[in-house]
C-alpha cells in the first residue's frame, strides 16, 4: 500500500506510540506507520518526513506539544542532526528502560523468551565512554561527524563529541588532511592519525592480558566492554582445564585469550586476515583460522566442549548454528551487538536442541539505541 505522504511534509499532533528496534518510536497518521526519531512514548508532537517507503516512512521531531516526563535537555547541542547518539533527549535511567523493552519484545517475538531482566550501566556513562572515533574533515580542516543516515558533515560543537573520551572528544586543529578522516583512539598520549594501509596497531590491556589490535581494526568502543564481556563469557560457560573452545567470529582473539588463561584448548576463526594474524601473536597458544566460519568450521575439531559466538550485526545463521549443535558443546555463549539478530539465532538454536539458560543486556553504547546481549545456552 503506498503512504501518500511526501519527504518534507510537517504532519502536526501526532501522538507516540512505543519504542521500536533502531532508536525510533512508532507513530501513526491516518493508519499508517511513522517511524519518529527524538520522540518518546505518550508525546504530542510534530514530525519532518525524512523518508517514505511503500510500508511506512520515517521522521523527525521538529516541535513537542506535550513532553515526556522522561524528556530532558540534550548535553550536546548537535545531538539532533549528528547520527551517533539517538537518546541524548532522553533521561539516562529511562534510556535502559527503552532497551530492555526492544530486548523483551525482540526476543519474546522472534524466539519466545521471555526477557525478565534489566539493561545494567556500566561505566563511564552516559558521557566520555567511546575510546575510539572516527572523525571527518571539511575542506578547511575542521572536524565534524556524519548526519543520521545521511553523508552531511555536521561540525563538532564547542567541547567535542560528548559520548568520546575526554582525549578524543576533539582532534587538535592541525592534524589531518582537509577533506580527509582521522581515527582517534584513547590513551596515553591519545593518537589521531589518517586511515593508512601501514597496518598499524595499538595495544589494548583486558586485565591482565594485552592485544595488539589494528588501528582501524575492530575493537569494542566503550572502554569497560572487554572485560565486562568476557567476564559475562566466562562465567556463563565455567572453563575447565584441558577443554576444547571454539572463538568464533574472534577477532583478534578477546575471547581466545579469556578461555586460554583456564586452561581451554582453544580453536578461533575469523574473516579477517590481519585480526587472525594479531590474534595468533595474541594468543599463542590457541589456533586460529582465517576465513569465512561457515566454511571452516570443518576444518575444527569434530568435539567441542564449549563455544563462544561474537558474530556481526547479521547474526550467526543456520549454518553456522547446525555445525556446532553437530559437535554437542555443553555450553554457549553468543554475544550479541543486535537483539534482532540474536532472536532470530535463538529461535534457529531451539531447533537444534539448544535453549538460553540465561540473557544479560549490558548498556555498553549510553545514550545511543545500541545494547549489547550475553546469552548462555545449553542442551535441552
Amino acid at each position: 500500500m503506498n503512504i501518500d505522504i511526501t519527504v518534507g511534509q510537517v504532519v502536526t499532533g501526532l501522538e507516540i506510540g512505543p519504542v521500536a528496534h533502531g532508536g525510533h518510536f512508532v507513530a501513526r497518521h491516518e493508519g499508517r506507520v511513522i517511524f519518529v526519531r527524538h520522540a518518546l512514548t505518550g508525546e504530542l508532537v510534530d514530525v519532518r518526513v525524512t523518508e517514505v517507503s511503500k510500508r511506512f516512512a520515517r521522521g523527525d521531531v521538529i516541535a513537542v506539544h506535550r513532553p515526556s516526563p522522561h524528556r530532558v535537555t540534550a548535553p550536546c547541542p548537535i545531538a539532533g542532526r549528528c547520527g551517533g547518539c539517538d537518546f541524548q533527549h532522553v533521561e539516562p535511567g529511562n534510556s535502559r528502560e527503552l532497551k530492555r523493552q526492544v530486548v523483551a519484545e525482540l526476543l519474546g517475538h522472534l524466539a519466545g523468551y521471555d526477557f525478565t531482566g534489566e539493561v545494567l550501566e556500566v561505566q563511564p556513562a552516559p558521557l566520555g565512554w567511546r575510546r575510539r572515533m572516527r572523525y571527518h574533515l571539511d575542506d578547511a580542516g575542521r572536524a565534524g561527524l556524519r548526519g543520521h543516515r545521511s553523508e552531511e558533515l555536521v561540525l563538532l560543537p564547542e567541547g567535542g563529541c560528548r559520548i568520546a573520551d575526554a582525549g578524543i572528544a576533539a582532534p587538535p586543529a592541525d592534524v589531518g588532511r582537509p577533506g580527509g578522516e582521522l581515527l582517534a583512539v584513547a590513551g596515553d598520549p591519545p593518537l589521531f592519525v589518517a586511515p593508512s594501509p601501514s597496518g598499524a596497531t595499538v595495544t589494548e590491556a583486558v586485565g591482565e592480558h594485552s592485544y595488539r589490535v589494528a588501528l582501524d581494526g575492530f575493537w569494542q568502543a566503550h572502554g569497560a566492554a572487554p572485560k565486562v564481556l568476557t567476564e559475562a563469557v566466562i562465567a556463563g560457560l565455567a572453563p575447565k582445564p584441558g577443554e576444547v573452545a571454539f572463538d568464533l567470529f574472534c577477532g583478534v582473539g578477546l575471547f581466545a585469550g579469556a578461555l586460554a588463561a583456564t586452561g581451554a584448548q582453544v580453536w578461533g576463526i575469523e574473516g579477517d586476515r590481519r585480526a587472525v594474524e594479531l590474534a595468533r601473536a595474541n594468543v599463542p597458544g590457541a589456533n586460529f583460522t582465517a576465513g569465512d566460519v561457515a566454511r571452516r568450521l570443518g576444518g575444527l575439531p569434530q568435539l567441542a566442549d564449549l563455544v563462544v559466538l561474537d558474530p556481526p550485526r547479521a547474526g550467526a545463521g543456520t549454518g553456522v548454528l547446525a555445525a556446532l549443535a553437530s559437535r554437542r558443546p555443553r555450553a554457549i555463549a553468543y554475544v550479541a551487538c543486535d537483539p534482532a539478530a540474536l532472536g532470530r539465532d535463538l529461535k534457529i538454536a531451539a531447533g537444534l536442541g539448544y535453549e538460553p539458560v540465561s540473557v544479560t543486556a549490558y548498556d555498553l553504547f549510553p545514550l545511543t539505541h545500541h545494547v549489547e546481549c550475553v546469552a548462555i545456552l545449553a542442551p535441552r
